[in-house]
């Protein structure tokens, strides 16, 4: 299982980015994708999950603001990130299950500047 995540980098507080995420060597499509991010010095948490039916779910700090999308026939997974802040800052990464294990992907800095 590979996931590859992209699209991190340096934005001001109230812009937007989308992070990509490609996973290989799954069965994408019956699989529910998440969303996690690390702040310097805290611990890592979950921010979004989609189902295979394309469910999703949100941490409550980021409702309203972060939309994840999938597109399995491309085998991705979207995190669209609006009205960034500089509390978002920190390293997110794709992550899923498969055969009972947890699969992560290296992860994507974002930095929110005020």
């Amino acid at each position: 299982v590979q996931l590859q995540a992209s699209g991190g980098g340096l934005v001001q507080a109230g812009g937007s980015l989308r992070l990509s995420c490609h996973a290989s060597g799954i069965n994408f499509g019956i699989k529910a994708m998440n969303w996690h991010r690390q702040a310097p010095g805290k611990e890592r948490e979950l921010v979004a999950t989609i189902n295979r039916d394309s469910v999703t779910n949100y941490t409550d700090s980021v409702k309203g603001r972060f939309a994840i999308s999938r597109d399995n026939a491309r085998r991705m997974v979207y995190l669209q990130m609006n009205s960034l802040n500089p509390e978002d800052t920190a390293v997110y990464y794709c992550n899923t299950q498969n055969g009972g294990r947890n699969f992560w992907g290296k992860g994507t800095l974002v930095t929110v500047s005020s």
